[in-house]
Order: structure tokens, then sequence, then C-alpha cells
């Protein structure tokens, strides 16, 4: 038990995904689902429009539910109608257990990853138990 108590914590940092899709918002979504197809992602961040502007997402799953569920036109929708914002960001350095609890406590399946205002990452469930679950998945 002690030895589980003193374990090195695994940060965000070492399960993140650095390649992240920045898209803009007025795309439609089909554009965006263009990008999403070559990137291999099931999300986009949507860039801020100016300083003071927050950064967005769109999940595949907002696609499915606003556009296809409902029978829209992905060339007629954009990208701004679907998104998610201000999208919660958490940071690098923190321990992977308690970005998963805020993951459950927001209903949350990714967020970038945010070193001030700028992305570095985007992190999700999958990374967290399959990269960092075990230490051999940590990467260095």
């Amino acid at each position: 038990m002690s030895n589980h108590q003193h374990r090195e914590p695994v940060r965000v940092r070492a399960v993140m995904k650095e390649k992240v899709d920045i898209v803009d918002g007025m795309l439609t979504v089909a554009e965006a689902l263009e990008e999403m197809r070559h990137t291999e992602t099931k999300s986009l961040i949507v860039d801020r429009r100016h300083d003071n502007d927050e950064y967005g997402i769109v999940l595949l799953a907002d696609i499915a539910k606003q556009v296809l569920a409902r029978d829209r036109a992905p060339e007629r929708v954009n990208v701004y109608e679907v998104m998610s914002k201000p999208v919660l960001g958490v940071e690098p350095e923190m321990d992977i257990r308690y970005c998963a609890r805020l993951f459950e406590r927001f209903g949350l399946a990714r967020a970038p990853v945010m070193e001030g205002r700028r992305i570095v990452g985007i992190v999700s469930y999958t990374d967290m138990v399959l990269r960092g679950l075990l230490p051999e998945g940590v990467k260095q």
C-alpha cells in the first residue's frame, strides 16, 4: 500500500498527444470533417478570434448529435454552431489522477493541455488509461 502512495505521479504532459488540430470556427462541418479524416483525430480545437477570446472544441460526437441525427447538411453548418466554448483546459504538470477526476466531474472525454494561453497538446481518457496507468506506458 505504501508503495502506491509514494509512487511518482504521472503527469498529463507524459500521456498527452502533442499533435493538435486548430481550425477556424467559420469552417463548415464538412470542411472540418476533411481535416479530421486526414489527422485521425476525434476532436478539433476551434481557434480564438482575438486575444480576449477563448478556444472552443468540436468532438465527432457533437457532429453526430447536432448534424447527423438532425439530418442537417454538413456543408451548411459552421463549426462555431456545434462547438463547445470555452473549452476547459488542463495544465501539463497536472497528475493524471486529478485530470481523470476533473473529466468525470465535468463530463469530459478529452481536453486541450494549456501552458498559459497556449495549447501544447490534447489529452483524453484513453491516453490517461492506456499510457498512464502502467509506469511502462509513460513516454520519457
